[in-house]
């Protein structure tokens, strides 16, 4: 696993934590919650590129 590997899944815990917290909140803005959808979807595709990259041929 390769240190960028590493933080990119550190991030996504981290963004889908605030973004459970966000949603869980008397009233969640809407707004903080689609940018924390859109930065946690970002990441997830940064890793199954990293994923995808690092199989052998």
């Amino acid at each position: 696993m390769t240190a960028r590997f590493y933080k990119l899944t550190e991030l996504h815990a981290k963004l889908d934590t605030a973004l459970r917290r966000e949603i869980n909140r008397r009233a969640p803005d809407q707004m903080k919650v689609m940018a924390l959808k859109r930065r946690k979807l970002r990441v997830q595709d940064l890793l199954a590129r990293l994923t995808l990259s690092a199989k052998p041929a």
